[in-house]
């Protein structure tokens, strides 16, 4: 076949073209807001299925749907292999034991069938959990992983789920986590996703619920985080080390009862940014937080930005856990004096009770409770919430975890 010069003009026109369009819906995708969807039932293939029964040792494959697994030893997922649950695995775990993840750890439950791994004893503090310091990627969805944080060589609890290396990517929607002893999450470099999730009375002394650090990137959106001892949510960088920061969007989250120290470890905050850490924190509500949010002198304050948030105590003031001498006005720590954070012209600020109510379907009033403590709240809001209407839209119309458009907690 002839080709003219115009055949090929028209021909490479066509070819740029095509190119064109596909670097265009790439660029469109990788614009979206990350807020990935998994309400509906996720199906995983059945690879290398494992056998219901006692598991330890090395270990890869399917954990399968519906069957039931007891861990009597740590398990360890080398670097290459992967370990998927199907909807509706149950794990017990005994002996202490934890998860060894240098390869893949994909949980994937669904709103129906969801995960569950706990200890044998169904009690705080008695199992390892995920130590994934040097996973390959770490996705966890429609998943119950309760009482962890069972005690080291040395005593020490443990972190329900750590990574300690750079841009892994870590995906963690629609699960419930629950009486850990130390922090929930501690996620240090990692390139996170952590969306609609419940962490409720978790940290023995102290601990964090959501701990970022050290170039951590990603969003923190629509969680639930109920009575933990630490910090709701904390970011933070290096010291010496300031880059690769920490830069995270922390909105529409729901904090309640967090902070209050169970140890001599520092009382808690909602949220805190420090150690050269930027924030992007929206909508979120915070009620009956030891400090609500915190931006410390050392943060990254010009880059750091913020407002919109709710601040709520259903009481004027508390007692100290660990100094009974000291009472603690609630409202004054809404932004802890000597830090850079300033109430923001968007904030909805209680002064009394009463004042900015968030009006939750179910709340007992706690501010302080002890590791383990039963979360029998409903923090979704009724109508005639302060929180409907006022968020930033750049992130949601709504504040805190539960939204009127369907994108906020399922739990």
């Amino acid at each position: 076949m002839l080709y003219n010069s115009k055949t090929i003009d028209m021909s490479t026109k066509s070819i740029y073209l095509m190119i064109a369009g596909i670097l265009l819906a790439a660029i469109i995708s990788s614009c979206k807001k990350a807020e990935v969807t998994t309400f509906n039932e996720v199906k995983i293939p059945t690879s290398s299925p494992i056998s219901a029964g006692d598991i330890s040792g090395f270990t890869k494959g399917t954990l399968l749907a519906g069957q039931t697994y007891t861990v009597t030893g740590d398990i360890t997922v080398k670097k290459g292999d992967t370990l998927s649950a199907q909807p509706g695995a149950i794990i017990v775990v005994k002996n202490n034991a934890q998860f060894n993840i240098n390869g893949v750890l994909n949980l994937l439950g669904s709103q129906d069938k969801p995960v569950t791994f706990n200890s044998d004893t169904n009690k705080p503090g008695t199992w390892g959990g995920f130590q994934c310091d040097t996973a390959q990627a770490v996705n966890i969805k429609w998943t119950h992983i309760d009482n962890t944080g069972g005690p080291d060589l040395a005593g020490n609890p443990r972190r329900t789920l750590v990574v300690s290396k750079l841009n892994v990517p870590v995906d963690i929607e629609d699960s419930w986590f629950s009486n850990g002893q130390d922090d929930l999450m501690g996620l240090f470099g990692a390139k996170v996703t952590i969306l609609r999730n419940t962490i409720s009375s978790s940290g023995s002394t102290d601990g964090e619920g959501i701990n970022l650090k050290s170039g951590a990137t990603g969003i923190v959106a629509y969680n639930v985080i109920f009575s933990q001892a630490g910090s709701g949510i904390k970011l933070e960088t290096s010291k010496t080390i300031p880059f690769p920061q920490t830069e995270v969007a922390v909105y529409n989250n729901t904090i309640v009862s967090v902070g209050w120290r169970r140890g001599s470890a520092e009382p808690g905050r909602s949220v805190s940014v420090g150690v050269n850490a930027i924030g992007h924190i929206y909508n979120n509500i915070f009620v009956n937080c030891y400090h609500g949010l915190e931006i410390f002198n050392d943060a990254d304050v010009k880059n750091t930005n913020y407002g919109n948030n709710l601040f709520y105590a259903t009481v004027d003031t508390f007692t100290d856990l660990v100094v009974p001498t000291i009472k603690i006005n609630i409202r004054d720590n809404f932004y802890p004096a000597g830090a850079s954070g300033t109430p923001q012209a968007t904030d909805l600020i209680s002064n009394t009770i009463g004042n900015y109510d968030p009006l939750f379907v179910k709340f007992d009033g706690t501010v302080a409770a002890p590791n383990g403590f039963p979360n029998l709240n409903n923090f979704r809001l009724q109508n005639g919430s302060p929180a409907y209407g006022t968020g930033n839209n750049k992130y949601n119309q709504d504040l805190g975890a539960y939204t009127t458009d369907g994108k906020g907690n399922q739990h």
